[in-house]
């Protein structure tokens, strides 16, 4: 992996080492993603990987770049600190797709124009299946 790619995926974790064992969790998917993903994500200035920041009684805190050239869509993947108590397997498919999303821009994928399901269809392509049974928080 060049220097440039490993620098990237540091930054991506970063901001988890503060909510083990999800720093461990994030760098596992990043790692297993294909290169060309890897790639695509390092390089776009706009693309972000952040820890919600969510305090009660006063809400949401979140900063992300705006959409350029025209395009309408986030690439900044929020996750939320329940994936470090979440069993491993959901929340690695969690991120998983959730990557999937900045991937395809929260657009479809091959045939499947559903949003959530090509996330999901490519979350399990890269060896993360969404879970026969999901969790309840």
């Amino acid at each position: 992996m060049d220097q440039h790619l490993q620098q990237k995926l540091a930054e991506y974790i970063a901001p988890f080492q503060e909510c083990p064992p999800l720093d461990v969790r994030v760098l596992h998917v990043l790692q297993a993603l294909p290169k060309l993903v890897q790639v695509d994500f390092a390089s776009d200035d706009r693309f972000r990987v952040t820890l919600e920041d969510f305090v009660p009684g006063r809400g949401w805190r979140m900063f992300i770049d705006l959409p350029v050239n025209g395009q309408a869509t986030s690439r900044c993947v929020v996750l939320r600190t329940k994936l470090a108590a979440a069993e491993e397997s959901f929340s690695l498919y969690i991120i998983a797709h959730e990557f999937a999303h900045a991937f395809l821009r929260n657009g479809g994928w091959k045939s499947i124009t559903d949003p959530e399901q090509a996330a999901d269809a490519l979350a399990a392509e890269w060896g993360f299946p969404r879970p026969l049974t999901l969790p309840t928080f």
